[in-house]
Parts: structure tokens; C-alpha cells; sequence
């Protein structure tokens, strides 16, 4: 046998181990080969209405008509995407804030938010590399792994009170209070995924104090404003840290109170101390982007543009998305109540105080996978719901199932 042979024999794929599967992403790949046909999927961060569907929002299906009546063209974005989208979240960040800060921050557009969190890893990796990432304990499972792949130092500072089942913030505080200045501190503008549990506008203020007094640069990752209170409400603290502190990065997303799941529309913003330097930021951001995915996809962001640009479909989307708000709101007391109903004596009330579409619900992972196995209930490892996969018509069913693995008896 020649050595050309020899090598073409030789398997380079052949010879990888098998992937570990996507702790949340896998269970639904699970959970779509369960035949079973009362199985619950509380797993993935999607919203579902009372039928259990993912809708398109009215006001998206307008405005995309709009869209594509009115397009001309299928040609690249800027690497920072459409100026008029930047403009558009810029406000809807903002409100009326956005005048004192409208010549120092700047916007760029990005496939979701997953991607605009890469971005802002990449840029840290390189202009900020003795930099440490602080993330809140929990948080978001997919948050290591996209800056643990951008080589930024990852550690945690405490959060969640599992006693209380609500913020820890002395020791929040305290943790923040020793960083040597120059790390940066990712927070969740609202709606904190996996917990629920968000500050108060009195300790976000406290919050962004320490932040501005140690020299900390926060990053938000702001993924479900409207979720939470409403759309100024939500948008609260986030307003509060760019007030105390000169330099801000924000990476949003759009795929949930608008509904875009599948289009990937995010946007990473800075704001920086003069023009000058936000200028020079954002070249910095777009030679991240440039290496990574070029420019981003347009559809989406024009549905959003359109949508937020028009004074008839930013008033109808602002209903629908408290249409949405409200059945989760809804579904965490039903939940709460039927639990009480089934005879659980553990107090689940907390459930109502806490917002968005995910809670820890204080399940093991033993009971977890009891659930999973016996009940084909799906949730996450660590306990988290999303409150939103939950219905009238599933209920009872999951709240027998709750209390069986709780050791209670229904009543």
C-alpha cells in the first residue's frame, strides 16, 4: 500500500467524541420524541400562548407586508445594519433619556441577542483583555459557554436568596464593592432568566453606585423588555446604570416581545464618555463583526423599524405585548393556587412576585428527572419553569405531578 492509500483510509471526523447535547435545547429535542400526548414542555425560553402556539404578532404581519411591498433590494446592511434600526432601539432604550446621551452612544445591529453578547465577548477579549466577566449566580446557561468561546475570564457574583426566593442584595453589593476596577459586570435589565427575580428601582440605583464608584463597565443583556411591568417600567434600571455610569455596553434582543424568534434581530449599543470615543468604540466593534458574521440579516430588523417608526403599530404592538405579559402573569398565580389546591404545603406564592417568562420553581434535579421520566414534564436541571409553556389546560396535570414528587397527597 502506498502512503497515498494509507491516508486516504484515515478519518479525521471518525476519530471525535460525541458532542455533549445543549442542556436546555436537547430536552427539546427530547421532549418533540416523547409520544406521550399530555406532555408538558417547560424548558425552552419561547412564549406560548393558551393554545400552546408561538404566534406572529398582528403588528409583525402588517409591517412585514409593508416590508416586502417596499422593498427594492437584497443587498448587504453596513456592518452595523440598518442606521434607521439603530436609531429605533436607540429610542425605545431610552425614551426620553436618549437626548442627554443621543451624541455619545451608538448601535449595531446583530443576529439576536446571543449574537450581540458574542460580539461584546469578542470586543472585550481584545481591547479589555485583563478584564474578568462577572456573571450573577445563576444565570443564563448558554452566558459561560459564549464568553468562556470568546476567551474572557468568566466568574460570579452572588444573586438569588434561595431561602427568600428573591434578591441577595448585601452580599450582591458586597461581591461588586471588591472588584478592581476595569471588570465587567453583566446584568439583567429585567426579567432575569433563570430566576424571575429582579431589583427595585431603589436597588438598581444602589447597584449602579457601586458600579460608577469602583470603575466597573456593566453590561446589560436586556432580552425581554414589556416582560416584566411594562415597556418603560422594564427599561427603569437599565436608564438608572447609564445615568451613573459613563460607559455602558447593551446587548438586547427582539425575539420575544416581538415575537421574531426565527429572524434573529439583536443589537449590541455602547455608550461612551464623549463622540470621539464611542466613535472609536464602535470601529472596534464592527472589526469584531467583520471577522464573525460580516453584516446582519435584514428582514427582521425592518419588521422591527417598521413597527416602532409608526405611531398606529407601536401603539397596537405595546397592547399585544401586554396581552402576552399578561397570561404569564396570569399563569404564575394559577400555578401558585392549584398547587395550594392539590394539598402542597410549600408556599409557592413567590412565583407572583417574580416576572418574566422564567422562575425557580425549587424543584431538585432528581425530581426533575422524575418528571421528566414518569410525567413527561420537562424542565430544566436546575429547576427553572418557563411560566409561559404553562396553561389552563395543562395545569391540573402538572400540578398532580408537582405535588407528586414533593411527597404531598392532592387534595
Amino acid at each position: 500500500m502506498n502512503p497515498s492509500e494509507s491516508a486516504q483510509k484515515v478519518s479525521t471526523f471518525e476519530q471525535l467524541p460525541a458532542a455533549k447535547p445543549d442542556a436546555i435545547l436537547g430536552l427539546t429535542e427530547a421532549f418533540r420524541n416523547d409520544s406521550n400526548p399530555a406532555k408538558i414542555n417547560l424548558t425552552v425560553g419561547v412564549y406560548k400562548d393558551a393554545d400552546g402556539n408561538t404566534p406572529v404578532l398582528e403588528t409583525v404581519k402588517e409591517a412585514e407586508a409593508e416590508v416586502l411591498k417596499s422593498q427594492q433590494s437584497k443587498g448587504y446592511l453596513p456592518m452595523t445594519g440598518s442606521p434607521q434600526f439603530g436609531q429605533a432601539i436607540q429610542r425605545l432604550l431610552f425614551a426620553e433619556k436618549l437626548d442627554s446621551i443621543v451624541g455619545r452612544v451608538r448601535t449595531a445591529q446583530t443576529p439576536g441577542g446571543t449574537g450581540a453578547l458574542r460580539v461584546a465577548g469578542d470586543f472585550i477579549h481584545t481591547m479589555l483583555p485583563d478584564a474578568t466577566l462577572w456573571l450573577s449566580q445563576p444565570t443564563w446557561p448558554n452566558h459561560p459557554g459564549i464568553f468562556a468561546a470568546a476567551h474572557v475570564p468568566v466568574d460570579t457574583y452572588p444573586y438569588f436568596d434561595s431561602q427568600t426566593n428573591g434578591l441577595d442584595l448585601p452580599a450582591m453589593l458586597g461581591k461588586l464593592a471588591s472588584l478592581p476596577p476595569g471588570d465587567v459586570v453583566l446584568l439583567h435589565g429585567c426579567c432575569h432568566n433563570p430566576t424571575g427575580v429582579d431589583p427595585t428601582l431603589e436597588q438598581w440605583r444602589q447597584i449602579a453606585q457601586v458600579l460608577s464608584e469602583r470603575g466597573l463597565l456593566p453590561l446589560i443583556d436586556f432580552a425581554y423588555q414589556g416582560f416584566g411591568d411594562g415597556m418603560q417600567e422594564d427599561a427603569a434600571g437599565l436608564r438608572v446604570v447609564c445615568d451613573a455610569c459613563e460607559e455602558v455596553l447593551i446587548c438586547s434582543s427582539y425575539s420575544k416581545n416581538f415575537s421574531l424568534y426565527n429572524d434573529r434581530i439583536g443589537a449590541l449599543t455602547l455608550i461612551a464618555r464623549t463622540s470621539e470615543e464611542a466613535d472609536r468604540t464602535l470601529g472596534h466593534v464592527k472589526l469584531r463583526i467583520r471577522t464573525n458574521y460580516s453584516n446582519p440579516p435584514a428582514h427582521g430588523g425592518a419588521i422591527v423599524t417598521t413597527i416602532l417608526e409608526s405611531e398606529s403599530l407601536y401603539g397596537r404592538w405595546q397592547k399585544e405585548v401586554e396581552k402576552m405579559r399578561s397570561r404569564i402573569n396570569a399563569m404564575r398565580s394559577l400555578f401558585a393556587e392549584t398547587l395550594k389546591q392539590k394539598g402542597v404545603h410549600q408556599d409557592f406564592s413567590f412565583m407572583q412576585r417574580q416576572r418574566g417568562m422564567f422562575s425557580f420553581s425549587g424543584l431538585t434535579p432528581p425530581q426533575v428527572e422524575t418528571l421528566r421520566q414518569e410525567r413527561s414534564i420537562y424542565i430544566v436541571g436546575s429547576g427553572r419553569v418557563n411560566v409561559a409553556g404553562m396553561t389552563t389546560q395543562n395545569m391540573d396535570t402538572l400540578g398532580d405531578a408537582i405535588a407528586g414528587v414533593l411527597g404531598e397527597n392532592s387534595a
